[in-house]
């Protein structure tokens, strides 16, 4: 049985390493406050791609974490997929041309889905990645903050129709919680869908978590995003790896990941 794919999430704010409880800003922790350093790490310990999150952009203004990404783009030799604050044609353009794999279009796939549709013409759905952001199955929107009235599964079918074939769901009353996440909204959204490809996000608390995860793969589910659970240790193979020495270790010499094509 195909296995599901674990990609270690680093969320930026003021330029760290932080991580939000149920997408709530005021519930901040700061894990590292060299977010390249923990890039590289993480390719050290094998990820095949990692996910950045700028929670500066998401919310909208001025704000916003483009030269930290760039840097781990330009650092790493494995995918990095971006999203937080991808409003328009501009910023998908500026993104891909910083070395960003896969760029992940959130809000403005909910307010301007022509947006979408152009972006994936331009560069295909390899390139163009939704992020479906939804409480009690509403798709919320500026970085969490909004609701936006739209069902999730009807707006994941949307963006199917408009040429896109992965979708990051992400359950934000499960994000950060560690509680487990939930495999019913991924159970009915997988049943629906029909071409695209889910990569589950929020509420990884353990390795039992991801066992349950791979039940999924029938309904599409092929990878997902853990943060908290990996910057708390909670994996019993974490402690073979060089989290509490990574400060004495060469971060340039990889490990067995793919390289990027």
């Amino acid at each position: 049985m195909s296995k599901i794919l674990v990609i270690p999430a680093i969320d930026l704010r003021g330029g760290n390493c932080v991580r939000l409880h149920q997408g709530q800003y005021e519930e901040e922790k700061v894990y590292f406050d060299d977010p390249v350093k923990m890039a590289k790490l993480w390719r050290i310990q094998n990820a095949k791609v990692i996910h950045v999150v700028d929670l500066d952009a998401a919310k909208g203004g001025n704000e916003h974490n483009r030269k930290v990404i760039h840097e781990i783009c330009k650092e790493l030799d494995i995918p990095v997929q971006v999203g937080g604050g991808i409003r328009t044609m501009a910023d998908i353009n500026r993104a891909i041309e910083a070395g960003v794999y896969r760029v992940i279009i959130g809000t403005a796939a909910v307010q301007n889905p022509d947006l979408v549709s152009e972006a994936v013409e331009k560069y295909t759905c390899s390139k163009i990645v939704v992020g479906l952001d939804a409480r009690d199955g509403e798709v919320r929107v500026q970085g969490w903050t909004e609701g936006s009235g739209q069902d999730a599964v009807e707006f994941a079918l949307d963006m199917e129709e408009r040429g896109v074939r992965r979708i990051v769901y992400t359950d934000i009353s499960r994000d950060g919680t560690l509680e487990g996440p939930n495999m019913d909204a991924y159970r009915e959204l997988g049943s629906r869908l029909q071409k695209a490809k889910i990569t589950a996000s929020g509420g990884i608390g353990n390795h039992k978590h991801l066992i349950a995860l791979n039940e999924l793969v029938p309904f599409r589910v092929d990878s997902v995003i853990v943060g908290k659970a990996l910057y708390e240790n909670v994996f019993p193979c974490q402690q073979f790896w060089c989290w509490h020495t990574k400060e004495d270790i060469d971060l340039s010499q990889y490990s067995t990941a793919s390289l990027k094509s």
